[in-house]
């Protein structure tokens, strides 16, 4: 295999997070069958953002030609407890002796969530329509550079009280984003590692249509995920993550911990700002060829400057989960994580595979 999957995540904001969930359901092909095949995913879900709810995605998998992995096309729909809904449509192609691969996803989502102001925490409706679309090309079987295209259509509905400045610049968007990637990709797994690294990097440019010039934005994003084998039985996983916005970027677009770094513990609007980093390590371990469980912990901060690290307290979290392999042919692992963090709340996460 020339290349992994490219996410195709320009922009990577508040609505693409909860869209990718809708991505991964629709059917992945290396989580599925072979070429030719249709495969079905209930996925159920729980996190501090949305909530918990149910994921039923389904796709058709084939192969365009015998030396590439396969390619697929799916819908996914989502439902949760607070009332956010959304489906979409995906399609991922491999062609080229797997070296060119092209990604696309449109949905529509109306997400119901909790956005921290300094007025305090006000519940919000975002609804909006998403397409993206990402090309990427294997320089070797390790490297693989790419562009992204993003377009969102967003609008906000304020439930109690307007928001606050600057959120209430933000309620009415349409934004274009074009993105370039770079993917350094040696782990021996993509779906359960145990040895090698992952770099993925990130730049884009956001520019908003029809409205008055100024609000154009940079964001950036870098990801280095390492793993070494414990034993027979064990992995050691790392990340560091790191990212930076804007003053013009919309706060969905911010950087913020939980968005791009997958950090457990607190809800991906509570720490919104204009640079991120944090650091997680997992000591993964399996019983047998079923069960599984880990132990995690991370600590990171976010701020409108780097400089300006550490002068509140970092924010941490850490905790344990279980996993249960739900494929005796590939190694995917439903997960239930129980974290708590530096300020006392405890958080439960229900997802499919690992956070990195």
């Amino acid at each position: 295999m020339l290349l992994a999957p490219l996410p195709v995540s320009a922009g990577s904001g508040i609505v693409d997070g909860q869209a990718a969930t809708m991505e991964h359901a629709a059917g992945t092909p290396e989580y599925g069958v072979r070429d030719g095949s249709l495969v079905v995913a209930p996925i159920p879900f729980s996190n501090p953002t949305i909530g918990s709810g149910l994921v039923l995605g389904a796709g058709y998998l084939f192969n365009l030609d015998p030396a590439s992995k396969p390619s697929m096309v799916g819908i996914g729909g989502l439902w949760s407890d607070n009332g956010s809904r959304g489906y979409g449509v995906n399609i991922s192609l491999a062609f080229a002796n797997n070296r060119w691969q092209v990604h696309g996803f449109h949905g529509k989502a109306g997400l119901n969530y909790d956005l921290y102001t300094p007025l305090g925490i006000l519940p919000i409706r975002q609804d909006g329509r998403l397409s993206k679309l990402g090309l990427s090309y294997g320089v070797n079987h390790d490297l693989s550079f790419g562009l992204t295209l993003r377009h969102l259509d967003t609008s906000i509905e304020q439930k109690l009280i307007p928001l606050p400045p600057p959120f209430d610049r933000d309620i009415d968007l349409e934004l274009l984003n074009i993105g370039a990637v770079v993917d350094w990709d040696t782990r021996d797994d993509t779906i359960y590692p145990r040895s090698g690294h992952r770099l993925y990097a990130e730049a884009s440019h956001g520019e908003p249509l029809h409205q008055t010039r100024g609000r154009d934005y940079r964001k950036g994003y870098v990801n280095f995920d390492l793993f070494r084998p414990v034993g027979d039985h064990g992995v050691f996983a790392a990340r560091f993550s790191a990212c930076a916005a804007d003053d013009e970027a919309p706060f969905f677009d911010k950087c913020a911990l939980g968005l791009n770094d997958g950090f457990r513990g607190f809800s991906v609007t509570q720490f919104l700002d204009n640079r991120s980093a944090s650091l997680q390590v997992a000591y993964r371990h399996r019983f047998g060829d079923r069960l599984g469980a880990v132990a995690f912990a991370g600590t990171g901060d976010v701020g409108p400057h780097y400089e300006t690290f550490g002068e509140g307290g970092l924010h941490s979290a850490g905790g344990v989960g279980l996993r249960y392999r739900v494929s005796r042919k590939f190694p995917v692992d439903f997960a239930v994580d129980g974290s708590r963090n530096n300020l006392g709340e405890n958080t439960l996460y229900i997802y499919v595979g690992q956070r990195f």
